[in-house]
C-alpha cells in the first residue's frame, strides 16, 4: 500500500465507524440519539490519557518503564477523534470529499518526515513529550484553529517522538478500528459489554493476538476477538 492508501483507508473506515456508530449527519454535530458531539474535547482528554502514560507524578518512582505499547494505543485513539474533526469540518464547510482531505494531509508541513522510520524511544526525554502533549492540548481547545494550522503537524511530530510512523499507525488504527466496531456489537453504548478478559483489558488481548497472528485481515482479527470473548 502507498501512503495515499493507508490514509485514504483509515478515513474511510473513520466514516463508517462514525456512521454505525453515530448515524448518518453526525457531522451536524449530534448523535442519532441527539447527544452532542465534541470532537476536541475528545482530542485532549486522549492527549490526557497519553500523559498518564508517562511518569509525570513526583511523588512516585519517576524511574518507572514506560508502558511503550499502551502510549501508541492512546496516539491511535487521538487519531481517531482528529481524523473525525476533519471529516466534521469538510462536510459543514464543503472543502470536499475523503479524497481532498488525504491529498491536504499530503500536503500538512512534517507529514513527509512522519512517513519516515520513527525515532527510537530508548532515550527520549518523557517530560518533552509531556510538553509536546499539553501543546496540542492547547491548539485542539482554541476555536479559532483549524487542524491544519499546525494541530496535525504537532501530532506528526508527537507520534514519531512515540515511536509510531504512518505504517505503524495504520497497523495499530486497523486492529483498534476492529476493537471499537467489536465492542459497540456488544454492548458498549448500553454499558452490558465487558471490557475486562480473564484479568486483560480488550486493548492488552488486541495487541497480545495482533502480536500473536501476522499479517490478520480485518474480518479474521474479529473473529479471533469473538473467540476470545467468549472465553
Amino acid at each position: 500500500m502507498t501512503n495515499k492508501d493507508y490514509t485514504k483507508t483509515m478515513l474511510e473506515l473513520q466514516q463508517s465507524l462514525n456512521d454505525d456508530t453515530n448515524g448518518i449527519g453526525w457531522e451536524k454535530g449530534y448523535t442519532k440519539t441527539n447527544n452532542i458531539i465534541n470532537w476536541r474535547r475528545c482530542i485532549y482528554m486522549e492527549c490526557a490519557e497519553l500523559i498518564d502514560s508517562f511518569n509525570w507524578k513526583h511523588w512516585k518512582d519517576l524511574n518507572k518503564s514506560i508502558d511503550w505499547e499502551n502510549v501508541r494505543i492512546e496516539i491511535v485513539d487521538i487519531w481517531h477523534f482528529i481524523m473525525s474533526l476533519l471529516l466534521e469540518h469538510y462536510k459543514l464547510n464543503n472543502l470536499g470529499d475523503i479524497n481532498i482531505i488525504v491529498s491536504d494531509i499530503e500536503n500538512t508541513k512534517g507529514f513527509k518526515e512522519f512517513c519516515n522510520e520513527p525515532f527510537k524511544t530508548d532515550n527520549i526525554d518523557s517530560f518533552e513529550i509531556i510538553n509536546d502533549i499539553e501543546t496540542l492540548i492547547n491548539k485542539s481547545t482554541r476555536k479559532d484553529l483549524t487542524v491544519f494550522d499546525s494541530m496535525l503537524t504537532d501530532y506528526f511530530a508527537l507520534s514519531l517522538k512515540c515511536g509510531v510512523n504512518l505504517s505503524h499507525l495504520y497497523k495499530y488504527y486497523i486492529a483498534k478500528n476492529v476493537l471499537n466496531r467489536f465492542r459497540q456489537n456488544h454492548g458498549y453504548k448500553d454499558g452490558t459489554y465487558k471490557k475486562n478478559w480473564n484479568g486483560k483489558e480488550d486493548n492488552v488481548v488486541m495487541l497480545e493476538t495482533l502480536t500473536k497472528y501476522n499479517n490478520l485481515t480485518i474480518d479474521e482479527l474479529y473473529a479471533k476477538l469473538e473467540i476470545l470473548y467468549t472465553q
